[in-house]
């Protein structure tokens, strides 16, 4: 470049020929300034970072949210078990009552059957009573 500068053409380099108007020559890849590269990467790094703290907070967070959840849903089968005793020593309770209320139920059954053997008699009675009285009123018209 120094000779272009002083009037003297510089050597002409033969370059292959191109497919694509985008692919740089090896000398206009090292054109930008090395501080310009080396921010560039610093920044790319910085980027990098970044974004792999923000992957790997988020995938921490999951595991958080589930932890949480976990610890939740064991909290809730704690209660339903506790829930299940209850529900079971009161189903306890209540056949132990009812197997001190079965004798009393018992005698109430036998008691309904003679209470509906009783008002079938009752009809039967009733039946044959008017029977009595249509002969009795027969009688007496004669």
């Amino acid at each position: 470049m120094a000779a272009a500068a002083e009037g003297v053409p510089a050597p002409r380099r033969e370059e292959p020929a191109r497919d694509d108007a985008a692919v740089e020559t090896a000398e206009e890849a090292k054109e930008p300034a090395e501080a310009d590269i080396n921010e560039l990467c610093r920044d790319m790094f910085s980027k990098m970072a970044t974004y792999l703290t923000g992957e790997l907070t988020a995938t921490s967070e999951d595991y958080k949210l589930l932890e949480n959840m976990n610890k939740l849903t064991s909290l809730k089968y704690l209660e339903m078990k506790d829930i299940a005793i209850n529900i079971s020593r009161n189903l306890k309770d209540l056949n132990q009552k009812y197997a001190g209320l079965q004798p009393y139920l018992d005698q109430i059954n036998v008691i309904e059957e003679q209470v509906a053997a009783l008002e079938q008699a009752a009809y039967k009675l009733d039946a044959y009573s008017k029977k009595l009285e249509a002969k009795y009123k027969k009688l007496e018209k004669r």
